[in-house]
């Protein structure tokens, strides 16, 4: 297994939050350069890809996906997200990584004569506090849903910002709300699982960024009407039995069992802000290097999609996966200058 950080005595030269994809790599880069390290990690390695849907496939080839060097092996061309979160955590433990997982960061505080004093809490409540020199914050976007802000959206039992499979839906009336691949991803699967669905996008065409193998196919269900099209429209209510929408000015109301409000998601900048990273207004990018991945702020680096801002189609595992070296790279390279 991995190997389990125990207490808080030793000072670290760098401390990673997060142990998806690419705080994993960054991980493999410290310990190949020998930097006294640690991840922490609120969940479990790869909890990320956990959310992913079921049957999803990735867009990119397997060796894209690769890191340090491990080969990736699939059964098909594209690899699936079951064997993705085999083959990150393998190689998590293949490579000892130095993880603690189900401990949360919830505060860091830069500490007078440099560096950061991290605390953590675990679910039965305990408290840990680690010292490090830099902080690499590798921690992803699906915390952070984007929100409808319509009535009904906060009852659980007729809204989810979050879609892992279609079985449990059989014969209901849903509705899915975005158009991007993930959403059209969703109202597939769900189609072919024998439910009634509904996509509503509030764009008058589906983007660009659809997958080319997956456009054809929502194309035809839309133009059949097998799935129910409802474009250039808002979702402005969930109702017990009914959501309503509107399009140009006039509203309507359609049958609904479940809503799949699957319209992306957005950073947790509290902890950049916090430290006083500058953030752009307008597209949510934290300032950094992209030579060294460091902000503004000393010692204080991004890893993977939280550098992408609003953004975050702009970095996948493909490129966030090389943003590790750029960080060890740059604190060893101070060290030898010492």
């Amino acid at each position: 297994m991995f190997a389990i950080a125990r207490g808080c005595a030793a000072l670290y030269e760098l401390i990673i939050v997060g142990a998806g994809p690419c705080g994993i790599a960054a991980a493999l880069e410290a310990r190949r350069q020998g930097l006294n390290y640690l991840v922490l990690e609120q969940g479990s390695v790869c909890m990320s890809l956990t959310k992913y849907p079921i049957y999803m496939t990735f867009a990119s080839s397997p060796e894209k996906l690769e890191l340090g060097g491990h080969p990736f092996p699939t059964g098909g061309e594209k690899p699936t997200r079951l064997e993705a979160i085999r083959y990150f955590r393998r190689v998590a433990e293949v490579e000892q990584i130095n993880v603690r997982q189900d401990e949360k960061v919830v505060r860091v505080e830069p500490l007078g004569g440099g560096g950061y004093l991290v605390h953590t809490r675990r679910r039965n409540g305990s408290e840990e506090r680690y010292e490090a020199q830099n902080i690499a914050l590798a921690i992803g976007y699906f915390d952070k849903p984007n929100m409808l802000n319509i009535p009904g959206e906060a009852n659980p039992e007729r809204c989810t910002h979050f879609y892992t499979e279609p079985s449990p839906y059989y014969g209901m009336e849903v509705a899915v709300v975005g158009g991007r691949n993930s959403a059209v991803e969703a109202a597939l699967q769900l189609y072919r699982a024998g439910c009634k669905v509904s996509l509503i996008y509030r764009r008058g065409e589906l983007p660009p960024s659809i997958k080319p193998w997956v456009r054809p196919d929502i194309e035809n269900r839309l133009k059949t009407g097998e799935i129910k099209g409802y474009l250039d429209t808002q979702i402005v209510s969930i109702n017990p039995q009914t959501v309503t929408l509107e399009r140009a000015g006039q509203t309507f109301d359609i049958p609904n069992d479940y809503v799949f409000a699957l319209t992306g998601y957005s950073p947790d900048q509290s902890v950049l802000r916090k430290l006083g990273v500058i953030i752009d207004a307008e597209t949510g990018r934290p300032q950094y290097s992209e030579a060294t991945m460091e902000t503004n702020v000393p010692g204080l680096f991004l890893v993977g999609v939280i550098a992408a801002g609003y953004d975050a189609n702009k970095i996948f595992i493909e490129n966030g996966r090389f943003h590790g070296k750029a960080v060890v790279n740059a604190i060893v390279s101070r060290r030898a200058a010492v």
